[in-house]
Order: C-alpha cells, then sequence, then structure tokens
C-alpha cells in the first residue's frame, strides 16, 4: 500500500554506533570505546585498550586512545612508557600522531629536554622528506573542521613549539634564533610575540621594539587577533618600562652550545631529501645564519 501524498514518514534515527562515534563491531577496542564514551568509565576503557593491543585489534587506535584516557586521569607517565613499549606494534603511519601524543605528554609531565628532543627529530624527518608519509601536505582537523597544512606550515609550527620549550628552560638565546628561523618560514604574530620576549630577556630592547612593530602596524599573520594584539601592547608597556634609561645590549647572540641549534644553518643546506624533491622551505631560509650574524 502506497502512503498517503503529503503524508510526513516517520524518520529513521541513525545506528547507534553513528550516534555515539563507535566503530561497528564488537571487537575488543569497540568495547573499550564502548566504556570510555558511552559508559563513561575511563579506568575500565584503559584495561579493555590494554587487552584490545594484547590482542592484536587496532593497536594504532587503541594505544593513542589509551594514552589520552591516562592523562585525562593523571597517569601521563604512565602513557608515555605505554607508547615507547608499544608503538613497534603500531603501523608507520600512525608514527606521527602517535608523536603528537607524546608531545602532550611530555609537556603534563614537565620533561622539556624530551619534549625538544622529539621536535628535533620531527624537523630532522622534515628535511630528509619523510614527514607526511612523503606527501607535500597532510589533511588536519580543528573544531570538527578539515583543513590543508603543508609542509611549509608544519615546519614553522614545530619551530615554534622549539622555541618555547628553549624558553621554559630559560634559554632565550637559542629560543631567538629558532624563533627567527620560523619567521622567515612562516611568520605570525605569536611567534613574533614569542620571538620579542626573548630579547627582552636578554635585554635587548631596542630589537625587541622592531620586532614587535610588525605585530602593531599588522604586518605579520594573527595581527588581528585580539589576544595577540593585547599581547603586543602589554609587552610594549614592558618595554617601555625596561628602555626608560637603558641601552640596548650587543652581546653575542650566536654563542650557543646547542649542537642542533648552532647546526641550523647546515641543516637547511645539507642534500635532498631522500623520497621527495628539495623542498622550497630550505632554499628560502638557507641564508638565516648569515642575517643573525649581521
Amino acid at each position: 500500500m502506497n502512503p498517503v501524498q503529503g503524508e510526513k514518514r516517520e524518520e529513521v534515527p541513525p545506528p547507534y554506533h553513528v550516534i555515539h562515534k563507535l566503530p561497528p563491531g564488537d571487537s575488543p577496542y569497540v568495547r573499550a570505546k564502548y566504556v570510555q564514551l558511552v559508559d563513561k568509565d575511563p579506568e575500565a576503557a584503559i584495561v579493555l585498550f590494554w587487552k584490545a593491543i594484547n590482542a592484536g585489534d587496532r593497536i594504532d587506535s587503541a594505544l593513542k586512545d589509551m594514552a589520552v584516557v591516562m592523562k585525562q586521569q593523571g597517569r601521563a607517565e604512565e602513557a608515555i612508557e605505554a607508547i615507547k613499549a608499544f608503538r613497534d606494534r603500531c603501523t608507520r603511519q600512525a608514527q606521527e600522531s602517535l608523536d603528537n601524543v607524546l608531545m602532550d605528554l611530555y609537556k603534563k609531565c614537565g620533561r622539556i629536554e624530551e619534549q625538544i628532543e622529539l621536535l628535533k627529530q620531527k624537523l630532522r624527518m622534515i628535511q630528509q622528506g619523510e614527514a607526511f608519509n612523503g606527501k607535500p601536505t597532510k589533511t588536519g582537523r580543528s573544531h570538527g573542521k578539515k583543513f590543508q597544512v603543508t609542509i611549509k606550515q608544519e615546519t614553522s609550527r614545530i619551530l615554534g613549539n622549539l622555541g618555547w620549550a628553549y624558553m621554559q628552560q630559560g634559554n632565550h638565546m637559542a629560543a631567538e634564533v629558532v624563533y627567527r628561523k620560523a619567521q622567515l618560514i612562516d611568520p605570525d604574530a605569536n611567534k613574533a610575540c614569542n620571538l620579542c620576549l626573548c630579547l627582552i630577556k636578554q635585554t635587548r630592547y631596542a630589537e625587541a621594539r622592531t620586532t614587535l612593530a610588525d605585530v602593531l602596524q599588522g604586518k605579520v599573520s594573527g595581527s588581528d587577533d585580539p589576544k595577540s594584539r593585547n599581547r603586543a601592547d602589554e609587552l610594549l608597556q614592558e618595554l617601555e618600562q625596561y628602555q626608560s634609561g637603558q641601552s640596548s645590549s650587543n652581546s653575542s647572540r650566536l654563542n650557543i652550545e646547542d649542537a642542533f641549534v648552532e647546526g641550523l644553518g647546515q641543516f637547511v643546506n645539507q642534500r635532498a631529501p631522500i623520497r621527495s624533491r628539495r623542498l622550497p622551505i630550505f632554499e628560502e631560509i638557507s641564508s638565516f645564519r648569515d642575517q643573525l650574524a649581521c
């Protein structure tokens, strides 16, 4: 019997696993996700994620998800050891996302040295053409939306994180070198403010003011963001207090013990990546050491 014309049909709700963003099936990993997302029992979910890993069921996702839940439960140190112990059982495609989780865990635990070493490793992978699985872009996600990330953007982002890590160590000279390199690749207001702060910490106030001017005059990306603008205004006030009656220091900028930072100039002039053509970004920044030395 055909439905009466104009009669409103009853809408069929989407499947249960779609509503709760669960993968289909009844495997150990699916049960772990059910307990995590539906029952909202993180401790029980961790146990089930372990079972999924031991059973070889979606190890990539199980290890990553378990580490995230552990971090939420204040078990970040345990999560770090789990990733280190089992990442060799994960696929090559999963290694980058595991590195990102590991980075967050290092930050949570205040393990800055390991954070710095991991960031350096990611930079080396970019230089060797191994990032993004050899592709020029990758798909990122933010607030549920997909977007494309270029090698150039990723390099600048990693350098920004490396600069911030050096700042946490109080190594403002190394942080300055890294931030200058990042700004040559893909300048933005946040890194400009951080570079300004590095220069302030070295009492090089005139250079700090020049750097900050790029943000105040809207010359770099993100200058119109209210948070960046407010931060720039605060730094300018701080500069005016410091600069009153004081002159800029001409201390040596490149007397840096860190071998990796000292070798950044060589880093961009090495041979072409193994699995991809030489990336233009490394050509663009090949002279940054000469610029810093002036």
